[in-house]
């Protein structure tokens, strides 16, 4: 096999957001009962159309329970494509699991993205026509750090905070310390709704989760001061003292321990956590996994063409 002709394509396939190397757009795939008058966002797979990235649909227990994730993976690879100038191409996707769950949903995974090899569909009134040649699954803490993980010191904790769930990963001597991974379903989800169920008993009205995650992502001065906004800020302010809680709880030092941020809450805890030290540091682009995916891909496949 020719691996310098496959497009090597990273996706994040997370709860809030689908992200790419290029793309974030909103995890939503609604399923349209009649051919749309206008193509924007929309994906045609097997005579039926998908309505992409609008609304947020809800969480499940697993990512393959259903095609949902199917549909938005075909969509992130047209949205990559598209940026590449292709429309036709055999593509190899790189994935992620958290550390905690990747031994038992790594072959249920690939097995979901890749039991359809051959697929042609149109997004957006273009068509594409691609291959699946394989899939490779990363653990998503480590792939948002993996390019300078040499750099770190002897002992380096990750903290991934993503729609669903919070990821505590230790770096030993530069290498993940499996043993130690915790990972706690408490994400940024959580928090929206928490907001919302407490506006709702104090006011009878919620806050749009777009508007929620624009305070989140810009911080304190994005909001009025108008009674909604006080009672988000105070739910963010104590999300983010729980994510320092779950890390002191599980024996680290916030004044010594390095650690660093990453996935869409790290903007969260430095605009909200109220800590300024040197030891903690913060990756504040949210496609960073998707990117290690893709980069851990590329030097695996270089790594076959050369023993090929």
């Amino acid at each position: 096999m020719n691996y310098s002709k496959i497009e090597v394509i990273g996706i994040d396939h997370g709860w809030s957001m689908m992200k790419t190397v290029s793309q974030v757009f909103i995890t939503g795939a609604r399923e349209i009962r009649t051919e749309p008058a206008v193509l924007d966002d929309v994906l045609e797979l097997d005579g039926k159309y998908y309505k992409i990235g609008t609304q947020r649909q809800e969480v499940k227990d697993t990512k393959t329970e259903d095609e949902s994730f199917l549909i938005l993976t075909y969509a992130s690879i047209a949205k990559e494509l598209r940026r590449r100038g292709k429309t036709d191409a055999e593509v190899f996707l790189a994935v992620g699991l958290p550390l905690t769950r990747f031994g038992s949903e790594k072959t249920d995974f690939v097995k979901y993205l890749t039991d359809r090899k051959e697929v042609t569909f149109s997004f957006e009134g273009t068509e594409y026509h691609i291959r699946i040649v394989n899939a490779a699954v990363f653990p998503q803490c480590y792939a948002a750090v993996a390019d300078r993980i040499v750099s770190f010191k002897k002992k380096t904790l990750i903290v991934d905070i993503g729609s669903w769930t919070i990821d505590i990963m230790p770096v030993i001597n530069k290498s993940p310390d499996e043993s130690n991974c915790i990972t706690i379903p408490k994400g940024l989800i959580t928090c929206m709704r928490s907001i919302n169920e407490k506006c709702v008993h104090l006011f009878n009205g919620e806050i749009d989760e777009t508007e929620l995650q624009n305070m989140m992502r810009y911080g304190k001065e994005y909001a009025k001061d108008e009674e909604y906004y006080d009672v988000a800020r105070e739910e963010i302010e104590a999300f983010a003292e729980r994510v320092y809680n779950s890390i002191r709880e599980f024996g680290y030092n916030l004044k010594t321990t390095p650690i660093i941020f990453v996935g869409g809450g790290a903007v969260v805890m430095k605009n909200y956590g109220g800590y300024d030290q040197k030891n903690i540091d913060y990756i504040l682009d949210i496609k960073a996994n998707a990117r290690g995916y893709e980069q851990l891909a590329e030097i695996g496949l270089r790594n076959l063409q050369k023993r090929a």
